[in-house]
């Protein structure tokens, strides 16, 4: 860099996120162009099993495979703005088409008579050589220790920021990636404009920790937010700014007379989101340790984030890959009536059972998994359902099966139920549900020496390098401290149950078959009584229907939360799930329903 360090120390880097997966919002990227004094605009598009349908695409069409909404949506309105502005883009668009997103944006740019700087960094895909690698490494999957599979649909390696500094580096006014960690979309930017060394690891982390917390969109803003009632005009989402300085923290903030808002409530739910134990969140770039993260509620709309800090990442590359195992068929229907959620029932095992009669006559083999839930019922609340009787609910189905012929003839055979079974039932006008492949993912680690990659300037190769790093030691896990751990209520005070939203903020997500659920208390007061109560042990309770893995607790003091991380709790999770909540997303906001005890006078 140019720059002195004393200029570095004085500037502030602005970076918005128009986008929290493919096919979010399409008026998002004008909003932050429009309103937010930018320097970076970056777009995070892919979510692992998004891999494998580009794959898909891209084995039919080979100019296809990467996220087309990038380039016809946003890039179409706002490039010439951005050029205008001289706010640089950075987005993980190209999933498995790097350089065919490349020649589209340059068609783009022709156009509109652009003459832009345009960068891809890639090498990400291993699927082609997924053989060899797999003789040269153990891909063992990292937690059932399953062999990598064969016939898979993607294979990718998560790659870091540092590729996209040094595509930054080169000149380029676009960078474009294939799969990145999503925060790397924000750290590359972070690492060219301070021109931190890449074992400046704290400040690596803030700019990561910067990266986590706007990559998801709104979701920072207000958007899923615990308290989404006090949320400012939903029709005007806001998207979030990072205002970062050199040290790394940053004020998270929005555009002017936006909908949607930033409290400290917002961006800790945001921190929690899919993490599992918050003191080792590990990246390619750096190992981070978010255990004592400080919120500031500094103005209306923004809050200040520091505190966090960082190690060497290790020398491996996290690794996801996809592979069909099977077919699943997906759909519902309305059931109307007295007694709905047992007529609903009645009718799809009625037709399971049909079906699977049939299959066995046609020597089809029978369903591998059924699921059968009726919404209305509290069926996903499993024994904290609270619904006795309702007139009005959705049936839903998911079944899987190896054969999709088999699926098809399911499929034909569920109209018998419209005339043969409980009365009530209607809405099939969207017609019969299709099969789909079943999707899985395997997750693993590989050497980064075995994923060489290249960054690319218009349609020249720069280079191609091999990102190593130092080793690293797994930090222990944080705890709070005697004043939260043993605090006991006294015996004079008045004890009541309520919710825990009255005391907490609750966020949930998933990662593979493995889900997280985030709480945040809403003062410091109620911790002790969270910390008694709010166990493992009795979170694994109150999940024990839909959680098949373990539970564990993780304590984060720097903004009074708890992260409690599920394994196997998703039925397979993502596309491989025949839940209707295949993503954990509900967790939080059912837990949130659990009944805690505090003293009376601590609420008054």
């Amino acid at each position: 860099m140019k720059n002195n360090k004393n200029t570095l120390k004085n500037k502030t880097v602005r970076i918005g996120c128009a986008s929290a997966f493919y096919g979010d919002s399409q008026l998002s990227a004008r909003q932050l162009v429009d309103g937010g004094n930018l320097d970076y605009l970056v777009f995070d598009y892919l979510a692992e099993i998004t891999m494998a349908i580009l794959a898909r695409s891209k084995a039919k069409h080979d100019h296809l495979g990467y996220a087309l909404d990038f380039v016809d949506v946003a890039m179409k309105d706002v490039l010439a703005d951005c050029a205008k502005q001289g706010i640089k883009v950075v987005a993980n668009a190209g999933g498995m088409n790097v350089p065919g997103c490349i020649a589209a944006l340059e068609a783009l740019c022709e156009e509109q008579g652009l003459n832009l700087k345009i960068a891809g960094v890639y090498g990400d895909d291993l699927t082609a050589n997924a053989p060899v690698l797999k003789n040269e490494f153990d891909l063992s999957e990292n937690q059932t220790a399953a062999p990598l599979p064969e016939n898979l649909s993607s294979m990718n390696a998560y790659l870091g920021g540092a590729p996209v500094a040094a595509a930054l580096a080169a000149g380029a006014d676009v960078v474009i990636t294939g799969r990145v960690v999503d925060c790397a979309v924000v750290i590359g930017p972070l690492l060219h404009e301070f021109g931190w060394e890449l074992e400046q690891y704290n400040e690596i982390a803030q700019g990561a920790l910067a990266g986590h917390v706007i990559e998801c969109g709104a979701q920072c803003t207000g958007g899923n937010f615990t308290d989404w009632h006090l949320v400012p005009d939903f029709s005007d989402m806001s998207y979030p700014i990072a205002a970062v300085s050199y040290d790394g923290s940053f004020v998270v903030e929005i555009p002017a007379n936006t909908g949607g808002m930033v409290s400290v409530g917002t961006v800790a739910e945001q921190i929690v989101y899919e993490i599992g134990d918050p003191a080792n969140y590990l990246l390619p770039d750096v190992a981070c340790d978010f255990s004592n993260v400080q919120l500031e509620q500094v103005a209306e709309n923004k809050v200040r984030v520091s505190n966090a800090r960082g190690r060497a990442p290790g020398n491996q590359y996290k690794v996801c890959a996809t592979y069909v195992d099977g077919y699943k068929l997906m759909g519902q229907f309305f059931m109307g009536g007295q007694r709905s959620a047992l007529k609903a029932r009645t009718s799809l095992e009625a037709w399971v059972q049909r079906t699977s009669k049939a299959f066995a006559q046609r020597e089809l083999g029978d369903y591998r998994d059924v699921s059968l839930e009726i919404i209305g019922n509290e069926d996903t609340y499993g024994p904290h359902a609270t619904v006795q009787d309702t007139r009005e609910v959705m049936a839903k189905f998911g079944l899987h099966h190896d054969s999709k012929e088999a699926l098809v003839f399911a499929s034909r055979e569920m109209a018998f139920l419209a005339a043969a079974a409980a009365p009530g039932m209607s809405g099939f006008a969207a017609g019969r549900p299709r099969p789909q492949p079943l999707m899985r993912i395997h997750s693993t680690l590989i050497d980064k020496n075995a994923v060489p990659v290249k960054i690319q300037l218009g349609k020249d190769v720069l280079e191609q390098r091999v990102f190593t790093a130092a080793s690293s030691e797994k930090t222990a896990k944080c705890q709070f401290g005697p004043e939260v751990s043993a605090a006991q209520p006294s015996d004079q005070q008045a004890m009541v149950e309520v919710p825990l939203e009255q005391l907490a903020y609750g966020r949930s997500g998933d990662k593979g078959n493995n889900a997280n659920v985030g709480i945040i208390a809403r003062k410091a007061e109620y911790l002790p009584f969270l910390y008694q109560q709010l166990t493992a042990t009795a979170v694994a309770e109150f999940f024990a229907h839909l959680v098949e893995g373990d539970v564990e607790r993780f304590e984060v003091p720097g903004f009074h939360a708890f992260n409690f991380f599920m394994t196997e709790a998703l039925g397979g999770g993502g596309t491989a799930s025949l839940r209707l909540d295949s993503q954990g997303k509900a967790f939080a906001q059912m837990l949130l329903s659990k009944m805690i005890k505090v003293p009376k006078g601590l609420l008054d």
